[in-house]
């Protein structure tokens, strides 16, 4: 059966746009978010008094523009190098997701906004360093304190690892 020129052009360009907004959205909905986003503005830490650690430490919650915030709880594919944190028989389960392999291991430290702590649920994943992978989680944004101490300002829950590349 023939189709109409237009009628045709109406279907592949339909077709194209699906795939576009797949692209943008991910598998299974997981919005793909970069680094180039996630690290976009400058963020500095609220200054902390060690000498009182009954006292809670300032926010700096305001200096994260809404459209970072607006990624709050939401389902992302972020692509990073891995930094292992935790380990059970011989997975990992939690760890730093960077933008840069050069960040955490030749001495350079990232700035807040550079990082995602990844907290797989499940099993975990093999170690896999050096070469870039993208995770799909939901996405916590907002400071994260330990013991008094900023440790991130974005926490992914991992679902899975969706792909290496290299």
């Amino acid at each position: 059966m023939k189709l109409p020129s237009g009628l045709l052009a109406l279907l592949l360009g339909g077709t194209l746009a699906l795939h576009a907004a797949d692209a943008a959205a991910g598998s299974d909905g997981y919005e793909k978010v970069g680094f180039d986003r996630l690290a976009s503005y400058t963020y500095n830490a609220p200054e902390v008094d060690p000498a009182k650690p009954d006292v809670p430490p300032p926010s700096g919650e305001a200096q994260i523009p809404d459209k970072i915030k607006a990624l709050n709880r939401q389902k992302v594919a972020v692509t990073g190098f891995m930094l292992p944190v935790k380990m059970d028989g011989g997975l990992v389960k939690e760890f730093l997701l960077v933008k840069d392999p050069m960040l955490c291991c030749y001495g350079v430290m990232p700035k807040l906004n550079e990082w995602v702590v990844v907290k797989m649920v499940g099993a975990g994943v093999k170690p896999l360093m050096d070469v870039p992978i993208t995770f799909e989680g939901r996405l916590k944004v907002g400071e994260m304190y330990e013991n008094g101490y900023l440790t991130g300002l974005y926490l992914l829950e991992g679902d899975r690892m969706a792909e290496t590349k290299g």
